[in-house]
């Protein structure tokens, strides 16, 4: 009977050794592995591939050559936080859950007197390509430093990359001089009594005949909250709160989506809804928005259309469950279609926290659709992409 060779102690050592190394590697990866994010976390701190909180606030999301890239309000902490006082930030990812911080990429100006001035309000930022140009093309609302909410603009910036850097283009408010389609030439010449008391119903008669649109003729409509959204024929869409925020309207885009082409409409007069989010199933328009209660949450409404301009019918709140009155304690923001998978799109909401802006979380939610087809938006605690393949 031949004996066992013995183990020497070099080859004991190197055995240990290899062990060592194995197990080394073994803990290295899952620690990597515990960095990335496998699902959402609706209200959670959300952070990215440097493990700091993401940073894109009323943001909107481009998908471009498989990726997808988030436009955001990067915030600060402290009083003047909701005021912009870096820029616009950007986040890459292709899988939705991990994103890399692509840095700021439309900074403020430190030019006095620049529409974008540091002070300023940048607000919502959405970037959309035209493929026409090969441009990435910016809006965003734009309030001017030391005015409050007075100068309600929308902006424009562009790239020759997704990541940016973005120059500034102008700013404006749409549509000047330009009525709204189907607006009757009675409704036009119609002369209304600017001192007449907000909330009465000869008030709300008034607003939802255009009294502000006579009002805000000349220099243009108000643009605040908004959004964009490029159908399938790539004809392109500014949707914004105007008339004090009491009117949405929907305006076209010239080709190169860097202006205005005159055609717009209404939506709801003295309906009081900001926030827009649009998106487009079975070729059914749907308009998700909310009420106007500042940094508070409320209640979400959804509109449905055949047509984007209209007719619009209400349907109701789409969130259901504890807290549905509330939109989940967030705002709409952008509905995001996912890539790849069929009619599926999630909510993104902020959380707003105006105390320390930069702590703002982000509720990213399902949208699902019931028996009826209406959009439906329950609460998940955790939940992953693969909710859309059931």
């Amino acid at each position: 009977m031949k004996k066992k060779p013995a183990v020497t102690s070099k080859k004991l050592y190197l055995s240990l050794s290899l062990l060592a190394i194995v197990a080394l590697a073994s803990c290295k990866f899952k620690e990597q592995e515990a960095k990335y994010n496998h699902s959402f976390k609706p209200g959670k701190i959300w952070v990215d591939t440097d493990s700091l909180h993401i940073n894109a606030h009323g943001g909107g999301i481009l998908y471009y050559d498989n990726t997808y890239y988030w436009f955001g309000e990067f915030k600060t902490a402290g009083p003047d936080g909701n005021s912009a006082q870096v820029g616009v930030s950007c986040y890459s990812s292709t899988d939705l859950y991990n994103w890399e911080n692509e840095g700021i990429v439309l900074p403020v100006s430190n030019e006095a007197g620049s529409d974008i001035e540091k002070g300023s309000v940048i607000e919502r930022p959405k970037v959309i390509y035209n493929e026409k140009t090969g441009k990435f093309v910016m809006w965003f609302h734009l309030e001017l430093k030391g005015q409050g909410y007075g100068a309600a603009r929308t902006a424009l910036a562009v790239s020759d990359n997704a990541v940016g850097p973005y120059t500034f283009v102008k700013s404006l408010r749409p549509n000047a001089q330009q009525w709204p389609m189907d607006y009757s030439q009675e409704l036009r010449t119609k002369a209304y009594d600017p001192e007449l008391k907000w909330w009465t119903p000869s008030w709300y008669k008034a607003i939802d005949q255009g009294m502000f649109l006579q009002r805000d003729f000349e220099g243009g409509q108000m643009s605040r909250d908004m959004q964009l959204f490029v159908d399938d024929d790539g004809k392109a869409y500014h949707i914004h709160s105007s008339e004090d925020n009491l009117t949405l309207h929907i305006s076209e885009l010239t080709d190169d989506f860097q202006g205005f082409t005159g055609r717009y409409t209404r939506i709801f007069p003295a309906g009081h809804n900001e926030a827009p989010a649009l998106f487009k199933k079975d070729d059914i328009y749907y308009l998700m928005a909310s009420g106007c209660t500042g940094w508070e949450p409320n209640e979400a409404r959804m509109f449905e259309a055949r047509s984007i301009w209209g007719p619009w019918d209400s349907l109701g709140n789409p969130c259901v469950g504890e807290d549905a009155h509330l939109t989940f304690h967030s705002q709409s923001t952008y509905i995001l279609p996912v890539q790849g998978k069929e009619d599926a799109f999630i909510y993104m909401g902020d959380r707003w926290t105006p105390e320390n802006p930069i702590d703002g979380r982000y509720i990213w939610l399902p949208i699902q659709f019931d028996e009826s087809g209406k959009p439906v938006v329950n609460w998940y605690d955790e939940w992953n992409l693969s909710i859309f393949d059931n």
